[in-house]
């Protein structure tokens, strides 16, 4: 009768998968928590404890660790290996079902101390998972629950092959090397000297890259990670460039608190916008850059709703991103037949860092949330009145996502005229001016660094608008305080940078 020891911290789908297996007649093995999970369903199951002689210790964190569980996993089929467990009083383990303590998951939370982090560092489960995958030959190896249902259709149809047992050991190693790592990365979080390791899945090969005759593909950190971790609803395949324009409009619109809708084409924001209701979110930013909205995708920080669908009109969009879509919302939506619907996860815990490839390497940075500390100051004669408080604070968030020299025209709680991407910041102004028109006048301007001569203060000054905000720092800094005090203009320093190249 084969023997299989389950041993899990992610129970998702293990009561079914022991069914299953009970049914085919296998006898069942488990740790404490596991054990009692399948005996409250009804499963008859020996609990690892009673099956070694030994009890769990140090409140838990032995509990697997015995020569009669390793033994049976690494026993070869052997008469020497047999005689070895015979002596130990242990038999052979055919297949282990095992995941780990969720590590990254605990060192993503706010305030997470080194002691959390330290108690879910995973011992036993690792050493599960490398024991059975060398031991391939013989044990299946289940270490994602995503698999329960393939394994069991193999049993059920005469065995495990070989090949099967050997795909899923290289899953377990992979995983490992993948739990190792940020284990290691965590640890060394402050030390610039520690090796970076890196285990990407492949998710899928998409059509082409950036453009047809390049190749790509798409891979996530997690094993069975969807497009940005989410799923996509409807619509074909996504693109290498919509993967990269959701990426960027996403990150946008969970920056913001309220509801927000943020437009990108091309990589850069073309439309943002916040308001109580989603539905005036989206109106807002559209009518920032109507012309570039087509063919753009859009990002929502709230479940898209039915009405927001509606006010698309015959608008073509490639990609919608969202936490949710209403079913009034996917009603809508399905006759929109190209568009893609994306279901994002929560994302309210970022990665603490971001990678980009350079020729022949990697540059690691902490990703940027903005200010470090609220240190503004009024450099200006004139105090920002409420209303361009409002439309400052929006703007200086919205311009720490645009492409660098960013520039951004806010009315209320959203752009009006954005440029950015350019060599000079002057031209950049003036591209915002351009696209802003008559909505110029009134709005309020953020910079995402300082102005290196007056000429920027000037432009925006003679396009109307009233307020600027700026990281300042610059040796010019009082010839561009004169120009905004010249024309009556209240003039905000941050003392942060927010460069994004």
């Amino acid at each position: 009768m084969p023997t299989a020891l389950l041993s899990v911290h992610d129970k998702t789908g293990l009561v079914e998968f022991a069914q299953g297996l009970h049914k085919l007649g296998w006898t069942l093995i488990a740790s404490g928590g596991t054990a009692n999970l399948l005996r409250e369903n009804a499963l008859p199951v020996t609990e690892v404890a009673d099956y070694t002689g030994s009890p769990e210790i140090l409140g838990g964190r032995v509990k697997t660790l015995h020569p009669a569980v390793h033994g049976g996993l690494l026993a070869r089929a052997t008469r020497a290996d047999e005689a070895d467990l015979d002596r130990i009083n242990a038999g052979y383990i055919d297949l282990v079902a095992v995941n780990l303590y969720p590590f990254e998951q605990t060192i993503a939370q706010p305030n997470v101390t080194l002691a959390d982090a330290i108690e879910n560092i995973d011992i036993g489960g690792v050493t599960l998972i490398r024991a059975a995958a060398k031991n391939n030959d013989r044990v299946t190896l289940v270490c994602d629950p995503a698999d329960y249902a393939t394994v069991l259709a193999t049993i059920s149809a005469g065995g495990v092959s070989s090949e099967t047992r050997a795909w899923l050991a290289v899953k377990g190693f992979a995983a490992t090397a993948h739990y190792d790592s940020a284990i290691a990365a965590y640890l060394s979080d402050h030390d610039q000297q520690a090796p970076i390791q890196l285990t990407a899945y492949p998710v899928q090969t998409l059509r082409y890259g950036e453009n047809p005759h390049q190749s790509a593909t798409l891979y996530s950190y997690v094993p069975g990670g969807g497009p940005l971790g989410g799923e996509v609803l409807q619509g074909k395949e996504l693109s290498y460039n919509n993967l990269l324009d959701l990426d960027a409009a996403w990150k946008v619109a969970v920056s913001f608190e309220r509801p927000t809708i943020c437009i990108v084409k091309h990589l850069s924001p073309c439309g943002v916008a916040s308001a109580d209701q989603l539905v005036d979110a989206y109106r807002a930013a559209f009518k920032c850059d109507q012309l570039s909205a087509f063919g753009g995708v859009i990002a929502s920080n709230r479940p898209f709703d039915g009405a927001t669908a509606e006010a698309l009109g015959d608008l073509f969009a490639e990609c919608i991103a969202a936490p949710e879509f209403t079913a009034e919302a996917l009603a809508l939506l399905t006759k929109k037949k190209n568009c893609r619907l994306v279901k994002m996860p929560d994302l309210e815990v970022e990665p603490r860092y971001e990678l980009r490839s350079i020729t022949r390497g990697l540059l690691k940075q902490d990703v940027d949330f903005g200010d470090p500390a609220e240190s503004w100051s009024v450099v200006s004669k004139r105090q920002p009145s409420e209303a361009e408080w409002t439309a400052l604070r929006f703007a200086w968030k919205a311009c720490q996502h645009v492409r660098s020299n960013a520039i951004v025209f806010a009315q209320g709680e959203a752009t009006v005229g954005i440029g950015g991407g350019q060599p000079n910041r002057v031209d950049c102004v003036r591209i915002a001016a351009e696209r802003a028109g008559e909505k110029s006048r009134g709005a309020v301007m953020a910079s995402d660094a300082f102005f290196p001569f007056p000429d920027s203060v000037e432009i925006g000054a003679q396009a109307g608008i009233t307020a600027i905000i700026h990281p300042g720092g610059s040796l010019r800094d009082g010839e561009a305080i004169a120009a905004a005090d010249a024309a009556n203009i209240a003039m905000v320093v941050t003392g942060f940078r927010h460069f994004r190249h």
